[in-house]
């Protein structure tokens, strides 16, 4: 057990059978009556932030949560095998926790995956991956990259918009959180 005094950024509490991470914390003393610490914390599972306060020197439950890297290695049915980078273990992971990263993983890919008593809970994917595109309606004569954009298959599966003078084969740079075309990649 821990006090509401030693709530720091990335601290993982465990209350009520789930799992929150503070993201931001402020520790308060008003003029009159006692101090607290005001938090936001993001659910570690759902994503949802709420915010919560403490009393100063209430007891709250820390939780052990262990981000190690991982090399994605092939999907089995609906589920993702990864490799630890350290110890060369093989875990799988349900594609409720891989989530939309699933649109972006190629095999080999690094990841890093929070566990909490061996259980994965999160996949946290580099804010960028290189795609190539597979299919899209090919380019114009006078397309400009000011212009519209058109949809484009990735070699993941996934659609994405892309300026109009690109073509098939092209490498992208994806932003892996929102799924937005970030630039060509020249080779």
């Amino acid at each position: 057990m821990a006090s509401s005094n030693d709530i720091k950024n990335g601290t993982v509490i465990k209350e009520a059978g789930q799992l929150w991470s503070v993201i931001e914390f402020q520790h308060v003393k008003p003029g009159k009556g006692g101090a607290f610490v005001r938090t936001k914390q993001k659910n570690v599972v759902s994503g949802k932030i709420i915010d919560k306060t403490y009393n100063a020197g209430a007891k709250i439950e820390t939780a052990n949560v262990d981000r190690r890297d991982f090399q994605y290695l092939y999907q089995d049915g609906a589920d993702f095998v990864f490799m630890d980078q350290t110890d060369y273990d093989q875990i799988t992971v349900s594609s409720v926790v891989v989530g939309d990263a699933a649109n972006y993983m190629l095999e080999s890919q690094q990841v890093q995956i929070g566990l909490h008593d061996g259980e994965p809970l999160y996949l946290e994917m580099p804010a960028s991956v290189v795609l190539e595109v597979t299919y899209t309606e090919p380019g114009l004569q006078g397309d400009r990259s000011t212009g519209g954009t058109k949809p484009a298959t990735l070699e993941t599966g996934a659609e994405i918009q892309v300026p109009l003078f690109l073509n098939a084969g092209t490498k992208v740079k994806v932003d892996t959180r929102t799924g937005d075309y970030l630039g060509r990649v020249n080779d």
